[in-house]
């Protein structure tokens, strides 16, 4: 195999987030239910053999990019990993997904490049063997790496299927972007939350009789009707960054008080800037491509705004 195109890098939303804890090492702890959506970036990959790893940004020419350049630091530690010197790849990005969005754009990205390059490169690696190296990269690549919704736990490395039902989702992100830090060193933000409890899932934390508890049903994977997902979306828990974000950027509350008055309900995904709404299968039939275009039209200017569908699997689901 030489190559492989059109390779997705879908985003995530967090239908809630708790931060329960802190490590001694600085990692906050976190529980969340983490949704694929069908907004993604595009990857493309030609394998070389001269051992150069080379990702194409836009430019006119292949070009070197910087050491904390996600692709190419997932393609460098596969490489390592592997022990052969000369495998090598270009690699071009089509970005689509906003930058500092809360979205899980970057992680994604080096989700798909261990992916394809694990089967370009003839490793054929399974999924238990990158899922570490995943985590190398950063909290949420593993999430990327599992293949479906999950309910996470730990900094991102403890991973429970979920089965959503179809939803459609109204993501907005301001054109303003938030550094994670700068969230997670707020003095607003709550660092020990209660511990939620969800029938089904093995208990990996302490808990007592004061935490919420979200009630679903099924074994191995849990499984969520609608009624389940417009709880999270609305009167279950939170997301614990928002407070903070909110204070940090005030159009985070802006892009949530106009979701908000148009669905009844909103939230920050990630440490933000981008939030969501869930769009009823009622308003969503009643949604025309002509009314969807205008409301996207009457965002202020430099926001972006995308109608998404919910996925059940990631597209490259089966590759490890």
């Amino acid at each position: 195999m030489q190559a492989l195109y059109d390779v997705p890098a879908p985003a995530k939303l967090n239908l809630f987030l708790h931060v329960v804890g802190k490590r001694p090492d600085g990692y906050h702890l976190l529980q969340s239910i983490f949704t694929l959506i069908d907004w993604a970036d595009t990857l493309h990959f030609e394998r070389r053999g001269d051992g150069r790893l080379a990702r194409h940004d836009g430019a006119d020419a292949m070009a070197e990019l910087p050491e904390d350049d996600l692709c190419l630091r997932a393609a460098r530690l596969l490489r390592t990993e592997s022990g052969d010197a000369a495998l090598g790849a270009n690699i071009h990005l089509e970005k689509r997904l906003p930058a500092g969005a809360g979205m899980g754009g970057g992680s994604s990205d080096a989700a798909s490049t261990l992916l394809a390059l694990n089967r370009l490169w003839g490793l054929n690696w399974p999924l238990a063997r990158l899922l570490p190296l995943g985590l190398k990269l950063g909290a949420d690549v593993p999430f990327f790496l599992g293949g479906r919704n999950a309910f996470v736990e730990g900094i991102g490395e403890i991973l429970h299927p979920v089965d959503l039902p179809a939803q459609t989702y109204f993501v907005l992100k301001p054109p303003t972007s938030i550094a994670t830090q700068e969230i997670f060193s707020s003095p607003l933000l709550a660092r020990s939350k209660s511990v939620a409890i969800v029938a089904g899932f093995p208990a990996h934390n302490s808990s007592d009789d004061k935490n919420e508890s979200l009630q679903s049903t099924g074994a191995e994977v849990v499984k969520l009707d609608a009624q389940g997902v417009a709880k999270l979306c609305g009167g279950f828990g939170s997301n614990d960054l928002q407070k903070p974000a909110e204070a940090i950027c005030p159009e985070v509350r802006q892009a949530l008080q106009l979701l908000e008055a148009r669905y009844g309900n909103s939230r920050m995904t990630g440490s933000g800037s981008a939030v969501f709404a869930r769009v009823s299968s009622e308003e969503k039939d009643g949604m025309s491509n002509q009314s969807m275009a205008t409301m996207l039209q009457d965002l202020p200017g430099a926001w972006t705004g995308k109608i998404c569908r919910g996925l059940d699997r990631h597209p490259l689901s089966g590759w490890a």
